[in-house]
């Protein structure tokens, strides 16, 4: 397990730690099925995974793909991001993991509206 998160996973862990998205409990670098995720929503049963550029290689690929389909018999919801999106555009991120956890739509804003907000 790693000790010290990637400026993404910072960033994402930032908005989503504290029940601060739509009130969702996440937790980071959470074992599930002998694999352990980068971040998960227990009950929401969604896990978020956070890629570099190694995930663009087939064999890191086909690997992601035996692990999302293992996880996704089990119940879960994978989402996956590149680690360059979620740097420049955390707030559609953000919404994209409101809107997969059917939460779209809800009273309150997904999170605090900022300077940099994406209409």
């Amino acid at each position: 397990m790693r000790k010290a998160m990637t400026d993404a996973e910072l960033k994402l862990w930032n908005e989503v730690r504290a029940d601060r998205l739509m009130g969702m409990a996440f937790r980071r670098q959470m074992p599930i099925a002998g694999y352990i995720v980068d971040f998960a929503c227990p009950s929401k049963k969604l896990i978020v995974e956070l890629d570099g550029s190694q995930h663009a290689s087939p064999d890191v690929s086909a690997s992601d793909a035996a692990r999302t389909a293992k996880l996704e018999a089990l119940g879960w919801t994978i989402l996956r991001f590149w680690n360059d999106d979620v740097i420049r555009d955390i707030d559609n991120v953000c919404q994209h993991i409101v809107i997969e956890a059917g939460l779209a739509g809800a009273d309150r804003p997904a999170r605090e509206p900022t300077r940099e907000a994406v209409p």
